[in-house]
């Protein structure tokens, strides 16, 4: 793609994109990551299976529509997921066709903005992710960075003003048609039960273009933090920004708050802290930093808690051996991401999903109550591991072992 768009620049502004977007090998891409993701139906009803059954056709008029101007998005269905802290997060979901377009718009697009992010923008970008960022952080934290502006965007993606994200996006494309296409995007009507609206402002999340668009709004903040000095780790609209000095720190906050202002978005002010982490700790993309020490937030250990009570009822009827192998692949993703935390943090959660596994086994044996006390000789650890249990505490002790001998 970035060979192809080179010929279409002028002084960094590009023209001629359009017919990028509704390149057929283009579109089928981007058909092609749909299909794998298999996300709901939007507003339409069609889901993925059903789009795929006549695809070369969808795609071929999806095309036709693009070239001729015609085509136009279709209300985004809104839907709700829960948060970890128990609040409720809106999702917008648009039809598989405006996903499809949506994705080509950002295969074409991308690669444009991406020459310009910031090295300290790990969200949602190409090669980059959640453990670059918390690995910034604990390279920051070690080389004496001990205070942190702990900042939180309130709605964000909610809040975000057109008007002023078109600009950014002007910069750098001057093609008039993918311009109103982006635009048509942000404005298409949102759904919610049988009430519709226009929305003023924000990009729906759940939609393909709302998070590549979202670095670009953020972005001429992270090159103001870097031009001035801050180290800032940015994922999304989670970002932290990492000081040696108090005075550095509070000078960093008023800088994000003057941007912020003129930006048209606001800092949360009960969740924006400026943090000593001498005598503070500090949450940052599921993990909690306290005195230097990495270990999973308590939200983050409720949300892996929720997913494991779910195929763990008491009056369950699943064989035990079955039910492990349910959950294995539960604590090994979960272990993937939180195997960096403090050795024996991880521990606690282990003995949580055994007792889990005792109250069904105790209840077979009609016996009352929570499986602890006499139920670990009846049931011992050993027994569960016998079993294939996987454990988030043995599997870091061996991952340690393995690093002491490598080295």
């Amino acid at each position: 793609m970035l060979a192809a768009l080179e010929t279409e620049a002028k002084g960094f502004v590009w023209f001629r994109l359009i017919d990028k977007v509704y390149s057929p090998k283009n579109l089928w891409s981007s058909w092609a990551k749909s299909a794998k993701n298999n996300g709901s139906a939007g507003a339409d009803g069609i889901t993925i299976d059903r789009y795929e059954k006549d695809a070369e056709a969808n795609l071929e008029h999806l095309s036709e529509q693009l070239r001729t101007g015609t085509y136009q998005p279709k209300v985004i269905r809104r839907t709700y997921i829960p948060k970890a802290d128990g609040t409720m997060r809106p999702l917008g979901i648009p039809t598989v066709r405006d996903r499809i377009v949506q994705g080509a718009v950002r295969h074409v697009i991308e690669p444009i903005f991406e020459k310009e992010f910031a090295a300290h923008s790990y969200g949602f970008r190409p090669g980059k992710g959640c453990k670059d960022g918390l690995r910034r952080v604990d390279e920051l934290l070690k080389s004496g960075y001990r205070y942190v502006v702990d900042a939180d965007l309130a709605s964000y993606f909610d809040t975000i003003p057109h008007g002023l994200l078109m600009k950014e996006v002007a910069r750098r494309v001057a093609d008039g048609r993918v311009l109103k296409l982006i635009e048509a995007f942000l404005k298409a009507n949102i759904m919610e039960g049988l009430s519709q609206w226009t929305p003023m402002a924000g990009a729906p999340q759940g939609a393909v273009l709302s998070p590549l668009l979202s670095n670009i709004y953020l972005n001429p903040l992270d090159h103001l933090m870097a031009g001035k000095g801050y180290e800032m780790v940015r994922y999304a609209d989670d970002f932290v920004i990492l000081c040696k000095s108090k005075e550095q720190a509070q000078a960093a906050l008023a800088q994000v708050k003057q941007w912020t202002a003129q930006a048209g978005l606001s800092l949360h002010p009960e969740k924006t802290r400026l943090i000593d982490t001498a005598t503070e700790s500090f949450e940052f993309l599921g993990y909690r930093f306290d005195k230097g020490r990495r270990m999973p937030r308590n939200k983050s250990k409720l949300k892996l808690r929720e997913t494991i009570r779910a195929y763990t009822p008491r009056k369950s009827g699943v064989s035990l051996g079955a039910t492990i192998a349910r959950i294995n692949p539960v604590l090994r993703g979960w272990y993937g991401y939180f195997k960096h935390a403090r050795k024996g943090s991880l521990r606690e959660v282990d003995g949580w999903v055994r007792m889990r596994l005792r109250s069904i086994l105790r209840r077979r044996q009609h016996r009352r109550g929570r499986g602890r006390g006499a139920d670990h000789q009846r049931w011992p650890n050993a027994f569960f591991a016998k079993a294939g249990l996987f454990s988030l505490d043995e599997a870091q002790h061996l991952a340690r072992q393995s690093m002491k001998v490598a080295h």
